[in-house]
């Protein structure tokens, strides 16, 4: 028993641990992530929907979206931008490794009769022949992503954009890592049943980086026959942080905003989101 509590207790390297298929493709918690996203009052796995139109009304203006304009839209989940963005003509292409949500999305395309390809994969693997002028990645995704893996999808992002081809995407801040702090929980089917059908016993230990400015949220689900784990990091970045990796990657930062719905960079906030051009 001290042992597993070790284990449990354990604090791993920054990023050690990939674990994001084990939330997004279990029959039961996709399910509830699912839910969610759909919830349109709540802010968890997407936005709640008065912010989501407000978005997307703000894209559609600033990138000129329109007939014919492409668009790749990074961890989709069951469509919600991606929907409300070809209604306004957009050509997009929505790529997410959630089985379930994807299967939401394609059936609602399909009764909205809306110009959308969906692809169920880990979006670090997705390739492609097409070309875009705008690739988003919303919801802070790509916090979620270790250093390695986030230069490898900037990478990516460059390949498919055309010349001067745009990025949108949202991170945390500075500010959200300092209102984090450390702790450890324990309780009986841990967020009421999210993990499981089953009886379980859930704990989860929240570690700090400061050096890094990451943040993990790990959790143990102990169940009768099997105990898994799975880790949920969180880069937090400052604005020149962010700029660097996106130079080192042949883009130039056009300009920080403190959310993807266009509000004007405010350093407090506990996000904020990037335009950057190919260059």
């Amino acid at each position: 028993m001290f042992e597993e509590l070790e284990r449990i207790n354990e604090r791993p390297e920054p990023f050690q641990f990939y674990t994001a298929s084990d939330l997004w493709t279990d029959e039961h918690t996709s399910r509830q992530m699912l839910s969610f996203h759909l919830n349109e009052a709540i802010d968890v796995s997407s936005r709640n929907a008065e912010f989501i139109n407000r978005s997307v009304k703000w894209i559609a203006t600033e990138f000129n979206i329109g007939e014919e304009s492409k668009i790749a839209d990074f961890g989709c989940g069951p469509g919600l931008y991606a929907a409300r963005l070809a209604k306004y003509g957009a050509i997009v292409t929505g790529i997410d490794f959630s089985g379930r949500s994807i299967e939401y999305a394609k059936d609602f395309a399909a009764r909205e009769q809306l110009n959308i390809s969906y692809v169920n994969q880990n979006y670090l693997e997705f390739e492609t022949d097409d070309r875009f002028d705008l690739v988003l990645m919303i919801m802070c995704d790509f916090c979620a992503l270790s250093p390695t893996q986030r230069k490898e999808l900037l990478s990516k992002f460059h390949k498919i954009l055309k010349p001067s081809g745009l990025v949108l995407l949202d991170v945390y801040s500075l500010s959200a890592f300092e209102q984090r702090e450390e702790t450890a929980t324990y309780e009986v089917n841990q967020l009421n049943g999210f993990w499981s059908p089953n009886k379980y016993y859930g704990f989860q230990n929240t570690f700090k980086y400061n050096e890094d400015k990451v943040v993990l949220d790990k959790y143990t689900i102990i169940e009768f026959e099997h105990t898994r784990q799975v880790y949920n990091w969180l880069q937090h970045f400052a604005p020149e942080d962010l700029e660097r990796e996106f130079t080192e990657a042949n883009f130039s930062v056009k300009e920080f905003y403190s959310d993807v719905a266009g509000s004007p960079y405010d350093r407090k906030s506990s996000e904020f989101a990037v335009i950057a051009n190919k260059v």
